[in-house]
């Protein structure tokens, strides 16, 4: 996927009609009082302040709580939270031509890390640009905040800014699951998605990993990526991506050949089901009206079991609420 370089305006200018609205609660939400604006902070900074060697441990430098302070770009620790694994060079090398005319517009937000440093939170690409434009310090915000609201952070910026592939956002996703134990519903509702969403990014994370380097360079997509979960046989996921890279299928013609390659299996799972007694059948068909969700019911002999399949949680409270009657 490509990134887009950075515009160095004001935030005061007014959005264009197409810029994707603002995710969930937003940066401003995040981060309290939202970013300040300090032009050309980093062309003459005053006396910053110099590295510190790893081997003290200095006390952190405490800005006034509303200010921004010119940090040194080597005390400046990547992100442990960064979703994007690629930056484009030429949109960096634009963003670095810009900072040496004007300087950094937007500073940086950090956090007090060990020994004097400071850990990134939002401003990857402009550090990045930074120090190819020559430039030793950067303005900056610093924010004592957790480690779980510094990755939200992280996340929200990067999807609100459009530069995660479809791999990389669902990465972000599990990440927030499994490093901070928040449920798709959770991570839904902070990032401004619904949990489908989540779950449905997610799951590309099931795909071999040959498809997903496809997903990564960007040779197929997310809509590509969610027709080949739906392969029965899920050995032929990797021989039909080679396919649709290759030939360059659209969706439609990729579906196609899935609908194709799952018939048979189909067709044979429909040949080998037991025979259903009508009354059951009818049955089967009557809860499905009732509840609008799929149902099957196995019976043999009188013993059986029904299983009723839901796909989000509110379908699960409404069926739970029928079969109690209403009562809670």
């Amino acid at each position: 996927m490509t990134t887009t370089a950075e515009k160095t305006v004001p935030s005061e200018e007014k959005p264009t009609a197409n810029k994707r609205p603002a995710l969930g609660r937003g940066l401003d939400s995040l981060l309290p009082g939202g970013p300040r604006i300090v032009t050309g902070a980093t062309t003459a900074p005053a006396a910053p302040p110099p590295a510190p060697s790893l081997a003290s441990t200095p006390a952190p430098h405490t800005p006034p709580s509303d200010g921004v302070v010119p940090l040194n770009l080597d005390q400046i620790v990547e992100n442990p939270y960064q979703t994007r694994r690629q930056f484009d060079e030429a949109a960096l090398a634009e963003l670095a031509d810009s900072i040496k005319a004007t300087g950094v517009v937007q500073p940086v937000v950090v956090r007090p890390g060990a020994d004097g440093r400071y850990i990134l939170i939002l401003g990857e690409r402009r550090c990045r640009a930074s120090r190819i434009a020559g430039k030793t310090t950067v303005p900056a915000i610093i924010r004592r905040v957790s480690d779980e609201l510094a990755a939200e952070m992280t996340v929200v910026e990067n999807l609100q800014r459009q530069d995660l592939n479809c791999l990389e956002q669902a990465e972000a996703y599990a990440r927030l699951s499994r490093d901070f134990g928040l449920t798709q519903e959770e991570i839904g509702k902070r990032v401004g998605v619904s949990r489908e969403s989540v779950s449905n990014y997610t799951r590309i994370l099931k795909l071999p990993k040959p498809v997903q380097n496809y997903l990564a360079t960007g040779q197929l997509g997310f809509s590509e990526a969610r027709v080949l979960l739906t392969l029965i046989d899920a050995n032929l996921i990797p021989k039909i991506a080679d396919l649709a890279v290759e030939k360059q299928l659209s969706v439609k013609q990729l579906e196609e050949i899935v609908t194709r390659t799952n018939s048979p299996a189909v067709e044979r799972e429909q040949a080998e089901a037991p025979k259903v007694d009508p009354n059951v059948r009818a049955a089967q068909m009557e809860l499905e009206r009732l509840l609008g969700l799929r149902v099957q019911i196995r019976d043999r002999r009188g013993k059986g079991k029904i299983t009723i399949e839901y796909s989000t949680l509110e379908d699960f409270d409404r069926v739970v609420e029928m079969l109690s009657g209403g009562r809670n």
